[in-house]
């Protein structure tokens, strides 16, 4: 349970306390190699560079290092005003090797019709890489990939929303020196975790480095933790705001009432509207709603989901993710995932309340871990024979000022929006993710409090997968296009 409401990426795999070198310094380490891609039917040259840049304390004494991969295209005029984009997942405690090897980088893995891979690993040509839009770089945070802290030095100190936002400004800002890219026109990209990460690191870019930011693209985007959890009982503007997904996951395993199983968007509609109307009200009632109030909205509630009226009553009319995930297919013997809800898996424990484990996370890690390592030895040359730490476990996160209360990096996005009137950001939802659902996404971006002015700089686009919307061939296909028509736009 603990590790279900902390953790909003996945499951855990190495204890950070481990994750210290044994050598007392770190020093910078890259390895360069040439390759080419084809994109939209182009041939595109470029450099790969794999390595290690220091991370050191005020006194310039090493502490740590962090590992990244950048994709820099060849035969450019003048490099230094090419766009460059800082590349990263979430966690707390992911590695980059999703975005890297899913959806941005020059090569991905392949998946069948059903977002599967089985070894042997296939890794193509990444014909809807965005390497001809921008230069890219993938960043590891400490603890995860090879990112490492060195001997004595405790790695607990960057595990925080503050400490972690100071190492990918840091890196960033000598990365900037030491490639030449001060000019660049300058975007990050995050997912999950990683655009709560975006939204603040683009606040302290501009603030502390006076890096101003031509875009942020946010991935499966949560920035308000209110609006995705339910601490101690208190709040129940998730429930109102996960009941469109819910939806969509009934409709894709067909448990909705025929005439709302025709089309997925005209039934997440009507959900949306029966959520922020009749469903809110009812649960802003509380113990006021009446026995027969409450039947009303129980079955109205289990069109809606696909769950029984039953259920939903003893459920108080309130059921959070991973419940859902193992409710909506009980009677099959089968749970649903979280992370994409068209993935079903196989449990143990049938009478559970909440799923063991998340199927569409359990496909999926084993063809990043194994494509990614083969990548790293056969294309780029990295030779180290290191434990790459897909997840780590990265222990009691450090949410600081936000220790009592929800996270809410929204407001650093809309400050840094205010200072920069030129800054756009790019915003993509899967239908089927019930970690950081769409409709959670639309109301943070309803209620950042931007002025008129400036709400055409945010690009919100929906589709029809889940967290990691990338593995679905047709997706991937749309947010290439996305992407491509986002850059042109804020260039």
């Amino acid at each position: 349970m603990r590790k279900i409401l902390i953790s909003l990426f996945l499951t855990i795999s190495l204890n950070a306390e481990d994750l210290k070198l044994d050598k007392p310094d770190i020093k910078e380490e890259v390895i360069e190699t040439n390759n080419k891609v084809v994109i939209d039917g182009q041939e595109i040259k470029y450099k790969a560079y794999a390595g290690t840049l220091p991370l050191k304390d005020k006194d310039n004494k090493p502490k740590g290092s962090i590992f990244f991969v950048a994709y820099f295209k060849d035969g450019v005029e003048n490099p230094s005003k090419r766009p460059i984009t800082y590349c990263f997942n979430g966690g707390p405690g992911c590695s980059s090797v999703f975005l890297h090897m899913g959806a941005f980088g020059p090569r991905r893995i392949e998946f069948n019709e059903q977002g599967k891979s089985t070894p042997p690993y296939e890794l193509k040509n990444n014909d809807l890489s965005i390497l001809d839009l921008t230069d890219l770089v993938f960043i590891d945070p400490i603890s995860t990939g090879f990112s490492r802290t060195v001997q004595g030095e405790d790695p607990k100190q960057f595990h925080g929303v503050d400490e972690d936002i100071g190492v990918f400004a840091e890196f960033i800002r000598y990365f900037s020196s030491r490639y030449g890219r001060w000019d660049s026109p300058k975007y990050i990209a995050g997912e999950s975790y990683g655009t709560t990460r975006a939204a603040g690191l683009a606040y302290k870019l501009h603030e502390d480095e006076y890096i101003y930011l031509n875009g942020v693209v946010l991935i499966s985007s949560v920035l308000n933790y209110q609006t995705i959890r339910d601490l101690n009982e208190s709040n129940d503007l998730p429930y109102i705001l996960f009941l469109p997904s819910y939806t969509a996951a009934a409709w894709y395993h067909h448990r909705l009432k025929p005439e709302l199983q025709n089309d997925l968007h005209e039934s997440i509609a009507k959900a949306e509207e029966f959520a922020i109307n009749e469903y809110a009200t009812a649960l802003l009632k509380g113990d006021l709603l009446t026995l027969a109030e409450k039947k009303d909205i129980a079955k109205k509630l289990s069109d809606f989901t696909g769950l029984s009226e039953e259920y939903l009553l003893i459920s108080n009319l309130r059921v959070m993710n991973y419940k859902f995930t193992k409710e909506l297919l009980r009677k099959d013997f089968r749970s649903i995932g979280r992370f994409d809800a068209r993935f079903i898996g196989v449990e143990a424990n049938q009478c559970a309340q909440f799923s063991e484990n998340d199927p569409s996370f359990e496909v999926l890690a084993g063809a990043f871990s194994g494509a990614l390592n083969q990548y790293l030895i056969s294309n780029l040359k990295w030779n180290k024979y290191d434990s790459y730490t897909l997840i780590a476990d990265v222990g009691n996160w450090n949410y600081g000022k936000a220790q009592n209360t929800y996270l809410n990096t929204g407001k650093d996005l809309r400050d840094v929006m205010n200072k920069n009137p030129d800054l756009k950001v790019f915003v993509a939802s899967g239908a089927y993710d019930l970690a950081t659902p769409y409709f959670a996404t639309d109301y943070t971006f309803n209620h950042l409090g931007l002025d008129p002015s400036l709400r055409s700089n945010v690009t919100q686009q929906y589709y029809e997968a889940g967290h990691m919307m990338y593995i679905h061939h047709p997706s991937l296909v749309k947010l290439k296009k996305d992407l491509k028509a986002f850059y042109k736009d804020s260039e």
